[in-house]
Parts: C-alpha cells; structure tokens; sequence
C-alpha cells in the first residue's frame, strides 16, 4: 500500500474497530483502499446513524475513492464510489434537520479523521448557488419509462435533479410561472479535498463539462433527462380530453410555466400543444434536444397551457396576457422562440400578428362598425379580435398546423365534439351579450364560439388571418401519412393545402400522422431551425 493511504487508512481502522458505540456490527476489516472506501459509504448509508456522523462517512469515502482516479484497473470502481457517495451526501445535506446542515461551514469527525466542509458559492459560470435549490433527487433513482432514451455522459460527480420551489406554499398551490413540482435543471455535484478540508460544488453540466478534483481536470458526469422525467405523469390523453369538454375546472391551470430555473443568458422556447392534449406531451422532444450538446445551456424551455374546449381567439389572448406578465418578472433579452403544434401553432401565429380591423369586420360582419362605437376597447371580445404582434416573438415553429382548417371540424366528429364542450358561464355571458347576434343558429339556439368553431375552414378567423403577414420568421414541419402525394398529402387530421405557407423560411415534410411532432425526423429539423436561429442571432459559439 502507497505510504500515505497508509496513513490515510488508520483513522479509519479505528472508527472501524471502535468509533460507533452501539451501532450495528460494523463490517470486517477492509485490505484495500478501495474496500475502505466502500466500508465507509455502507456506513454512511445506516439511516440509524446521526446525520453528521453519516456525512462524515460519506466524506471519508469520498476521500478514499478520489485518491485512486487514474489508477489503472481500479478507476471505474473509484468513481462508482465517489459519485454515489458525493450525490448521496447532498441529498442528506440538504434534508437533514430541516435543512440546518446546508449552506454554511460544517465541521464533521469521524473516529480520528475531522473534516472541515465548505459550500461553493454560485459566483462562477456553471455553478449553481446552494441557495438555489430546495431539495434534491438522486438521478438514478428518478423513473424514466415513459421517454425514449436516457440522455446521459459518463465522468465523476454525483448526478442530482435540483428542485427549486418557493417555500411555504401549501398542497395545491404553486408560484407564479411555475409547475407544482417547481422548477428542475441537472446538477451534478462534486467534492473536492485540500488536506481535511472539503468542498462541496453544485455544477450546471449544461454548462461545464469537466471540475478539477484532485489537482486534474476530470470529466464530469451528467443526466439530462432525469429533470425532464421528474415532471408527473398522468394520462395525457384524459387530461386532454377533460380540458376540451369540461373548460371551467381547467382554466384555472392557464399559462405560462417555466420548466427550469430563468437564466437571462438563455433563449426561452415557449412549447404550445394542439387540441385535446397537454404540455405533457413535449416530453420526448425536450429531452431529445437536450441530446445537442451545442443547443444544451443556450435554449430554456417554458410551456403554454390552456383548456383547448376555448375559441383559439380566446387562447391566444390568454397566451398574450401570460407573454406581458413574465416579461415584467424574467426580461427577455433575447426575445423568444415559439413552437406550436396543431391548434397550438395557431395560437403562437396569433402572437405574431397585426390584425387591425381585419378580423374584427371579418367576424362581425354588417354590425362591424356599430359594435365597434359600442364597446369599450378593453371589451373582452376587442381584445380577442383586435391586437397586435409581440415583436419579443423573433420565431415560429409551425408543426403540422391547420393554418386554413381542417374538414374534420364540419364532419359529425366535430358536431359531437361541439356539442360536448361546455364553455365557461362568464365567456359565454360576455359573448352572447355583446354580439350574441351574430352567432350562427341551429335548432333555435345560437352556436356559441369553441375550439372547433374555429378550425372549421368556413371559420372567418381563419379566413381572415391568411391574408395578413406573420411578423417573425417562421418555418413549416408537415406530417405526410407515408403516401408522397404532396401536395395532395395529409397527416391525417391536417390537409397539406392548409398547413402549408408560402411565406415559411423552410418548409420540412416528414413521414407520420398529425402526432409527428415527437418523430425523429421532426425534432431533428426542429434542432437545425434551433442551430439556425443561434447563427442568424449572432450567439452561436
């Protein structure tokens, strides 16, 4: 044995023969130090152990792993150990007597050994504040089954999903702009030795991908996909469904949520699902992106959410009132980029739109200028027709989108689907009140506005919003149901005659139904347009 793990190892003999009182039996004597290091971390894993005296374990098994990196034949098995001893360290840290051993010097002894252990501040680029988070969960331990591939790099470092959630909040309540399980981002932590003092450093391996242990640059372990998987899911396909008909219950939920802490330094691309979905079902292609290590650490992903029984007018309203709030508390430097697939796609186009009078008049008709006198500019059916582009949206994302309708919306789907929603009381009060007139009438009863209303092709929105620009630049991804009969083709759902625009920068066709949006083929154009948006902009490395 080298003369200093020598040394090294004798305090530690004596926790082993004599330092735990009436603990369990502690394991047999160890002859290697790497079997050292790993009688340490079963120590350090005894729930029944005080949490100081646990953290002191962790430290030392720590310690012992880090003095074999590089060493032929036993490196693997040093890092195994180091980074389940750092991560598993953190989470106790951070939980341990509610949160009392966390962010401030700690002094830890163990048998003979005593470390002294300081918490990195968040000064440097890459690395996170201990402030910013309020727990932690082991990667590993994080269930994946419903995302097509783990997103990972192998190095040292304990691989953690940080939560950042505002405290004092009760059960159903959440922040503004964030999701009840609050905010996540990878973290990987790593601690370092400089004689018995200790560091311990939460790392963004979006940012850095390698930490000096040991006086040498090592590569630093990563998962990307754990944070993305740590989000609940449920059935995507009943939430959806419930959100289309049952629109009171869901409106509350409305808006814009962030997915990962702000950071300004980064370009936010704000994800819209289509009709009878969720949020929940961008899963595949966040993590799929999150694959680019170039597009890792420039992009920030926030969702929209809305009940999609509403008129796309009216979800577009609300898109534009969540767009104004969050720019008030997270300034977009940068502006932003939206995606939209489906009914969500028009929902973004409506963020990117000068309409003056044009759908006003369009929807209106003959009464056009007589309301127009009468209601006040804050009415709420002005400020569903009558708005203007935000010009923070500097690019659109159009996935197989009805710019032009879709005949499904007239077919006996679509009645029964109309028949189902039920709107909002106060909606429907405010709309029938002030221009109920105009509404169609069938059976005697006027045909109140709803989301499939307005993806009819007859629908004088949409007929009125395909004369006017879109005011950012966008691109068209279009499902084909494997048939190659463009222009004659469809997703399905979706005509090529109606998610096609002439004005698109580029324009991909891809083999799949209306779904396609979490297809290979899609996400690897979105991540091109992602590349090319990091080029025009100047912020490509």
């Amino acid at each position: 044995m080298h003369p200093r793990a020598a040394l090294l190892a004798l305090p530690l003999l004596a926790v082993l023969f004599g330092g735990c009182g009436t603990t369990a039996p502690l394991p047999p004597r160890s002859t290697t130090l790497l079997q050292h290091a790993e009688d340490e971390l079963r120590l350090a894993r005894r729930q029944s152990l005080p949490e100081e005296k646990r953290a002191a374990f962790y430290l030392d098994a720590t310690a012992l792993a880090s003095m074999q990196f590089g060493q032929k034949g036993t490196a693997p098995r040093a890092a195994a150990i180091y980074n389940s001893a750092v991560g598993e360290l953190t989470t106790l840290l951070r939980t341990a007597q509610d949160g009392h051993l966390w962010n401030h010097p700690l002094t830890l002894t163990t048998g003979d050994t005593t470390y002294q252990l300081r918490f990195q501040p968040g000064i440097r680029e890459g690395v996170w504040s201990p402030a910013d988070f309020t727990d932690f969960k082991l990667a590993r331990t994080v269930r994946r089954h419903h995302l097509r591939r783990s997103i990972t790099e192998e190095g040292l470092g304990g691989t953690l999903v940080g939560i950042q959630k505002t405290p004092g909040l009760g059960p159903h309540e959440r922040a503004p702009f964030q999701p009840k399980r609050g905010l996540v981002a990878p973290v990987t932590a790593t601690l370092d030795f400089h004689g018995r003092t200790a560091t311990l450093a939460l790392l963004d391996p979006a940012e850095r991908h390698s930490a000096r242990i040991r006086g040498r640059q090592q590569p630093l372990a990563a998962d990307f996909t754990a944070p993305i998987a740590l989000h609940p899911v449920t059935s995507e396909l009943w939430l959806g469904l419930m959100g289309l008909i049952q629109v009171e219950k869901y409106l509350g939920s409305t808006g814009l949520y962030l997915l990962h802490p702000y950071d300004p330094d980064r370009i936010p691309v704000i994800l819209v699902h289509g009709l009878v979905s969720t949020p929940q079902m961008w899963g595949n292609v966040l993590n799929e992106v999150e694959a680019d290590p170039t597009l890792r650490g420039r992009f920030q992903f926030w969702v929209f959410r809305y009940p999609t029984g509403n008129p796309v007018t009216y979800s577009a309203l609300r898109c534009r009132e969540e767009l104004e709030k969050i720019a008030r508390v997270y300034p977009l430097p940068h502006g932003c980029i939206m995606v939209g697939h489906s009914m969500g796609g028009l929902v973004a186009r409506m963020q990117a739109t000068n309409t003056g009078h044009a759908l006003w008049d369009a929807n209106l008709g003959p009464r056009a200028a007589s309301l127009d006198a009468k209601l006040p500019p804050d009415h709420l059916v002005k400020q569903c027709l009558i708005f203007s582009a935000n010009p923070q949206v500097r690019r659109l994302v159009f996935i197989c989108v009805p710019h032009r309708g879709s005949r499904l919306a007239l077919g006996s789907l679509g009645v029964v689907a109309m028949r189902l929603i039920k709107l909002p009381g106060t909606l429907v009060t405010t709309l029938t009140d002030a221009v109920g007139e105009t509404f169609s009438v069938v059976g005697g009863k006027p045909i109140v506005p709803n989301s499939i209303t307005s993806l009819s092709p007859k629908n004088p929105t949409l007929l009125a919003m395909d004369r006017l620009p879109i005011r950012a630049p966008h691109h068209s991804i279009i499902g084909d149901r494997a048939r190659g009969d463009t222009p004659h083709s469809s997703d399905g759902v979706v005509p090529y005659w109606s998610s096609h625009l002439a004005t698109a920068e580029s324009e991909r066709i891809v083999p799949g139904p209306h779904g396609s949006y979490q297809n290979p083929a899609t996400i690897a154009e979105l991540t091109r347009i992602l590349h090319q948006h990091l080029r025009q902009t100047g912020r490509g490395k």
